[in-house]
């Protein structure tokens, strides 16, 4: 396993970032019948951390908070807490009721408490905003952020999609007001979905702000050729919003990485997140994982080089698109009922 800081920080964190939506309660919350629980995740835990990997990324409500839960417990088993750094994240509807939400002061300071004791934790290393609150001013926002950082309860924060511009209004009344910036971007980012490159990118790297991109691997669908489908892409209604299977351009970009898969050896997926240490401010991928091929293939994917013209090839075929997964485009997300 490869290491990098995360952003201008001290943080070291590993060039892979085990995401654990796919860890927890099936009854629970927005996500499908492809959640594993707590027994059935426990192997790809060791599994990650067998591979060096020491990061790992869930929020408040996945699965109505079991994911913090199984996340918790399964590292607590697993792992010394002051070598892994674990991240989550607030802004969601844990509830249908006023302040159970958003990025105001009392919703903010509410979900870190109730992270921390879901997860069985004194701390988390990065506490991030899960998306942008039109409802809160953002002085409220980030001097909550800095309050949560002050008290210990989380050693840094980060945000995650939104508008480049206004992520530079966050960065900006932060540093005004003495306040802690964020260090870390977690944005949507794959070789089906790179409207990102043209400001939030080149915005990170002036920052230095790490990026750790959700849905890498555009919800698996850079993981099998055109026409395999899963449980998960059967089920998936967050994937079918975000990524058009019929997309004349998507299915170049899939047949070109199958064709260079096939050429090089190497598995579709190791080469679709490969990709992403082409980009700037690229710190770690957050990868998903229900399988013991996902996890092997993505760490196979931090020895990888690409060349450029096997760069250009993926790239070439790639068409605008309109902004998805910024907190509009996405389907409504059900309020769910998170444990306290």
């Amino acid at each position: 396993m490869k290491f990098t800081r995360l952003g201008n920080s001290g943080l070291t964190v590993s060039r892979l970032c085990l995401g654990c939506m796919s860890y927890g309660d099936t009854t629970k919350g927005w996500h499908g019948d492809w959640l594993l629980d707590e027994d059935a995740s426990r192997p790809f835990f060791r599994q990650a951390l067998e591979g060096g990997i020491n990061f790992f990324d869930t929020a408040n409500v996945y699965s109505g908070g079991t994911s913090e839960e199984i996340t918790g417990k399964l590292l607590g088993e697993m792992a010394r807490r002051d070598e892994i750094v674990v991240a989550t994240k607030a802004y969601f509807p844990w509830r249908q009721a006023p302040n159970a939400g958003g990025n105001s002061r009392k919703a903010l300071m509410k979900a870190m408490d109730d992270s921390l004791t879901r997860l069985g934790m004194d701390y988390v290393d990065l506490f991030q905003i899960h998306r942008w609150d039109d409802a809160t001013p953002i002085e409220e926002t980030m001097e909550a952020l800095h309050d949560i950082v002050k008290t210990g309860k989380a050693l840094h924060i980060g945000a995650s999609s939104m508008y480049a511009w206004q992520f530079a209004k966050a960065q900006e009344t932060a540093r005004a007001n003495g306040w802690t910036p964020f260090i870390s971007m977690q944005n949507q980012l794959n070789l089906l979905y790179r409207e990102e490159e043209r400001e939030m990118l080149p915005l990170c790297e002036d920052e230095g702000v790490g990026v750790i991109p959700w849905s890498p691997l555009a919800r698996g669908r850079l993981a099998r050729p055109l026409g395999e489908e899963t449980v998960r892409s059967k089920t998936d209604g967050v994937g079918k919003a975000l990524y058009k299977d019929e997309d004349e351009a998507d299915q170049s970009i899939i047949t070109a990485l199958a064709e260079l898969a096939e050429e090089r050896g190497d598995a579709m997926a190791s080469i679709a997140l490969a990709w992403h240490f082409t980009r700037p401010a690229m710190c770690a991928p957050i990868i998903g994982a229900t399988k013991p091929h996902h996890l092997e293939a993505a760490l196979a994917a931090v020895e990888l080089e690409l060349a450029d013209d096997e760069v250009a090839l993926l790239e070439k075929p790639y068409r605008p698109k309109e902004p998805t997964g910024l907190g509009m485009g996405l389907p409504p997300m059900e309020t769910v009922s998170v444990r306290s």
